[in-house]
């Protein structure tokens, strides 16, 4: 790609790093994912699809950093979520993604929000969100990203197959899902579908975000 320079994936978690020796902002790691470009090579170990739902392949994890690859089929989508307020930056790899950006006005339960860790318990039965943005991620596009003013989003992958990579900091094993339809929300707990390339025989039925 114009202007990124090539870099396996061995070597860009590598670089993720060198970013734990100091303060990891979003704005540092972001200028970084924009400069490079993966070859599809080095992540083809990392490349699984379901034709039932996207799948969650993870790369690299710590205690500050984990790094996926996430493969969708067209047609499959995620619920609208949250990242507990961590930061998020996603590179579109191959495809073209939508993403859309919610912004929290609230719920009846509130008082879940005090809790130490995670942004909130969840368990409410009358929430409400405003639709604020969309954006295009685009294979070879601008990075896009959550942090903690923005988090909660939905995906789509309305056209071939795709793959985007996914860094959070720090790993995150649950989020909020969002039922538009019921108007509640609840807790779910994150699953793989593969890790260091095998696919994993004992995970959850379904990925947390599966449709």
């Amino acid at each position: 790609m114009p202007g990124k320079r090539l870099i396996g994936i061995g070597d860009f978690v590598e670089r993720l790093r060198d970013f734990e020796a100091g303060v990891i902002t979003r704005d540092s790691v972001l200028d970084f994912c924009e400069g490079v470009q993966i070859t599809d090579t080095s992540l083809a170990p990392y490349v699984h699809y379901d034709g039932n739902y996207y799948t969650r392949n993870l790369i690299y994890r710590d205690h500050l950093f984990e790094v996926m690859a996430i493969c969708w089929e067209p047609g499959q989508r995620t619920a609208v979520h949250t990242h507990n307020g961590q930061l998020c930056w996603m590179l579109t790899q191959r495809g073209n993604l939508r993403v859309v950006d919610y912004k929290w006005l609230g719920c009846d339960h509130p008082e879940n929000q005090n809790v130490v860790d995670i942004d909130c318990t969840a368990g409410s039965d009358h929430i409400r969100l405003d639709r604020i943005r969309e954006a295009d991620a685009i294979a070879g596009g601008p990075v896009l990203t959550a942090d903690k003013l923005q988090t909660i989003h939905q995906l789509f992958n309305e056209g071939e197959r795709s793959i985007s990579i996914h860094v959070y900091s720090r790993p995150i094993d649950s989020c909020v899902a969002f039922d538009m339809t019921a108007n509640r929300c609840y807790r779910r707990e994150l699953s793989y579908f593969s890790t260091d390339g095998e696919i994993v025989r004992d995970r959850k039925v379904l990925p947390v975000l599966g449709r």
